[in-house]
């Protein structure tokens, strides 16, 4: 029987019918180029890439940024003024951003948001104005020219902003001190009013992602249950997933979400939703959710692992006994896939490791590993 390529193990198992031996890849946004790549992805490692099917326009707001001195560092801040007011947010970077993979430091580390767009009532107007006067195009060139660099040694996914809800929470409020919290018990239709037209807004990125020609959609949140309780999962993000994989799934599209933290007290309504794929799993010590029980609890759905950055940080043997432990957990069930880093760089050793216990034929004899 032929051989499936790196592209249909990853979309098989993310249906459910994968091979025994969970694939696996790294996310190009993490990967470095050189021999250990390359005698990793011989044997068996594919790519993934993440890249937006979609532009973004702002009408009537004018932007500037600029460089200012943030406690003696120096920083950017982004101004946003409208015809009902300005906000702006400030941020630091380290060496690196700008040049390099995502936005990304040399270290893969992301700009730190040291001020958020909203930091009293009053900014709430001016975000829903420039929310409100958002335009979403959709734009299939950098999804058409990944698909066509990469071939048949991964998938491109259409990559979506944080949901609405987790767009305020991480984004433009920020949950540090319990600053989200506070919001939304003082001013809850403040925070309710922006909610919605941003809900209503971000529909149009629904049609284009599904029109888009990836076969999978990832939205991009960041679901933790420390910061993201039962009821706000329930009341805040389900009928937003439930919309969302409706317009996917008429289209035949696979929907993922990015759920990298802590899930158990979410785990059953997870279970609930329509996802698809619970992308970036990261089971205990990170995590609080074995895969096994993952698999168990989400019969329906498959589950794309993150590899545990701190099981990285014991070197290449602790790798490689975690990942025999992920292969004896995932089982013949087909529905397992695990890239190398959802988050992090990934040293060579560590990659190696994983390779060789992950990829095809017998683990690397590089000194290396």
């Amino acid at each position: 029987m032929r051989q499936m390529t790196r592209r249909q193990c990853i979309l098989a198992a993310s249906r459910g019918e994968g091979p025994d031996l969970p694939p696996f890849f790294h996310y190009w946004r993490h990967s470095q180029i050189g021999a250990a790549e390359r005698e990793c992805r011989n044997r068996g490692m594919g790519m993934c890439w993440t890249r937006p099917g979609h532009v973004e326009r702002l009408h009537d707001v004018e932007v500037v940024e600029r460089q200012v001195t943030w406690s003696g560092q120096t920083a950017w801040r982004r101004t946003y003024t409208t015809p009902v007011g300005e906000v702006w947010s400030t941020e630091l970077r380290e060496p690196g951003v700008g040049q390099w993979h995502g936005q990304r430091s040399w270290r893969d580390v992301t700009p730190w948001h040291v001020e958020r767009l909203i930091k009293e009532p009053s900014d709430y107007a001016v975000v829903q104005y420039m929310v409100e006067h958002t335009e979403y195009a959709a734009d299939s060139f950098p999804i058409e020219q990944a698909m066509d660099w990469l071939g048949d040694d991964g998938v491109v996914l259409c990559a979506l902003p944080h949901s609405p809800m987790q767009t305020l929470m991480i984004d433009w409020v920020g949950s540090e001190g319990g600053r989200f919290y506070y919001h939304l018990a003082d001013h809850p239709d403040l925070v309710e009013g922006l909610f919605q037209a941003l809900c209503k807004s971000r529909e149009a990125l629904h049609e284009i992602a599904a029109r888009s020609p990836a076969p999978i959609a990832l939205c991009g949140d960041n679901m933790d249950d420390f910061l993201v309780s039962p009821r706000l999962f329930e009341r805040y993000f389900m009928p937003v997933y439930a919309q969302q994989a409706q317009v996917l799934h008429e289209h035949g599209k696979l929907m993922a979400v990015h759920m990298d933290g802590r899930l158990n007290a979410i785990k059953e309504l997870v279970g609930r939703t329509d996802i698809d794929i619970v992308e970036a799993l990261h089971p205990p010590p990170m995590g609080d959710l074995p895969l096994d029980e993952a698999l168990r609890i989400w019969p329906g759905k498959s589950i794309w692992v993150g590899f545990p950055s701190a099981t990285y940080d014991d070197g290449p043997e602790a790798t490689r006994q975690y990942a025999r432990q992920l292969v004896r957990q995932a089982g013949d069930n087909g529905r397992v896939v695990i890239a190398a880093s959802t988050e992090n760089l990934v040293s060579d050793e560590n990659l190696l490791a994983l390779a060789g216990v992950l990829g095809r034929g017998t683990e690397p004899t590089s000194s290396s590993a």
